[in-house]
């Protein structure tokens, strides 16, 4: 059972880089064909995909947020990281970690979400 665990802190003040990281137990973040990827939600909003590294250390970015998103991996801690920079109060959202799979828009691990607010 693969399982998956934000980490980070809640309140960020506007102008900061916000850093979340991913913990993933039960599973390799190496392991084909799987798509490790950061995901969030806004207050009333819907899911909104932020991006991805892959299996092989690949990234992929939203084109909204690629200017100011950074995403990367420690593979002996089987951990990935999402770096958001400059933030403002409209990326206060619950972030969240998942897998997803290669050639589908399925995503079969969720962590629990992390709620963050940009905030001075």
């Amino acid at each position: 059972q693969v399982q998956l665990q934000e980490s980070g802190p809640g309140l960020v003040k506007p102008s900061q880089t916000l850093s979340l990281t991913c913990t993933v137990s039960g599973g390799s973040i190496t392991t084909s064909y799987y798509y490790w990827s950061w995901i969030r939600q806004p207050p009333g909003k819907g899911l909104e995909w932020m991006g991805a590294i892959a299996y092989d250390g690949s990234t992929y970015y939203s084109p909204s947020l690629k200017s100011h998103t950074s995403i990367s991996r420690d593979t002996s801690k089987n951990q990935f990281s999402l770096q958001l920079s400059s933030v403002t109060p409209e990326d206060t959202a619950v972030y969240y970690c998942a897998r997803g799979v290669a050639g589908t828009n399925e995503y079969d691990y969720w962590g629990q979400g992390t709620q963050v607010t940009v905030s001075s």
